[in-house]
């Protein structure tokens, strides 16, 4: 019987490992941390997201820059000072990118539809429906999908 129980088990685990590339699960190493996400899921419902509003991505950059500087970047909390100056240098960079772009809206050549607003409130409500520091601490993990998506615009 324990022989079954060995075999089931190392069977198991043997499933589990074939499963997890077929499914786009992925092994994360956070520290001693270690997670599995499906990131290739991920990158692509947020591409969806971004490319629907492609026409709007003006307006669209425009709410999330001031979505990072005014619900991100502001309540990040963290006891790192290295890390606390890291954050306060990007939301520097950020406020240029703010400025640049309320220029753009003011002058009426950064168009906000309907489509940008609403996926810029669908991101909004996913963010709002976790605590704080929660929310914070996600949008800051995904600040590289904003990042790659702004470099793809040069």
């Amino acid at each position: 019987m324990k022989g079954f129980g060995f075999a089931f088990g190392l069977f198991s685990v043997v499933g589990f490992l074939l499963w997890t590339p077929l499914t786009g699960l992925q092994t994360l190493h956070l520290g001693s941390c270690v997670i599995t996400a499906n990131l290739q899921a991920i990158q692509k419902e947020f591409s969806e997201i971004l490319d629907t509003v492609h026409s709007d991505r003006c307006c669209f950059l425009r709410h999330l820059v001031r979505f990072y500087l005014d619900r991100v970047f502001k309540f990040y909390q963290t006891p790192d000072h290295h890390i606390l100056r890291k954050t306060s240098s990007l939301a520097n960079s950020f406020l240029i990118i703010k400025k640049d772009l309320s220029i753009c809206h003011s002058r009426m050549v950064c168009h906000c539809g309907e489509e940008a607003m609403k996926k810029y409130n669908h991101v909004l409500s996913h963010f709002t429906e976790l605590e704080r520091q929660e929310a914070v601490v996600k949008a800051l993990g995904e600040l590289g999908i904003l990042l790659r998506w702004m470099e793809e615009m040069i």
